[in-house]
């Protein structure tokens, strides 16, 4: 209608006159030419754009994924290099404990063998001791049968000497 109120306003306007045949047998051709086109042309052109679209679609979706894979590798190679920290900070941590475990038996392996050489030395020096307190004695007695003898001008029975010697040496025992 839109159409034929142009035509016939045109035509009105140039005195000519609008023959409809003509415009029925156009129309007519416009419709089988859309159809062909929409067949032929516009049809294909469609397939091809849906094609083009599934495969965008398909690479935006491959993309995204790609995407998430690539985000949990991260995350999987942060958790990773947390618990080598971790780890590593527990390892540390032990080796410290170990050593001062190892710190503290040295020192009282040393302490125990201090103990013992001072132990052993008391024994030595009061073995030296009492070696020296009977050399002494000895002597004492050696010397206080020469004097004795001296003093006395005689000489004692061997009795006579073990008695003095044996007196003597419980007095010089006494005193110490």
């Amino acid at each position: 209608m839109l159409i034929n109120s142009f035509v016939l306003g045109t035509a009105a306007e140039s005195g000519s006159h609008v023959n409809f045949g003509d415009v029925f047998f156009q129309l007519i051709v416009f419709i089988i030419l859309m159809a062909l086109l929409k067949k032929f042309a516009w049809g294909p052109l469609m397939g091809i754009m849906k094609q083009r679209e599934d495969h965008i679609s398909n690479e935006i979706n491959g993309a995204e994924q790609s995407h998430l894979e690539a985000k949990k590798l991260l995350e999987e190679q942060r958790n990773l290099l947390k618990e080598a920290r971790t780890e590593a900070q527990a390892l540390i941590e032990s080796a410290k404990k170990q050593g001062d475990i190892q710190r503290d038996e040295i020192i009282a392996a040393a302490r125990a063998e201090a103990e013992r050489v001072k132990e052993t030395a008391k024994l030595e020096i009061d073995q030296q001791k009492e070696k020296a307190v009977a050399a002494i004695r000895e002597q004492v007695a050696s010397l206080s049968v020469l004097i004795a003898s001296k003093v006395i001008e005689k000489e004692l029975s061997q009795a006579d000497q073990d008695q003095l010697i044996d007196q003597y040496i419980k007095e010089a025992g006494e005193e110490r």
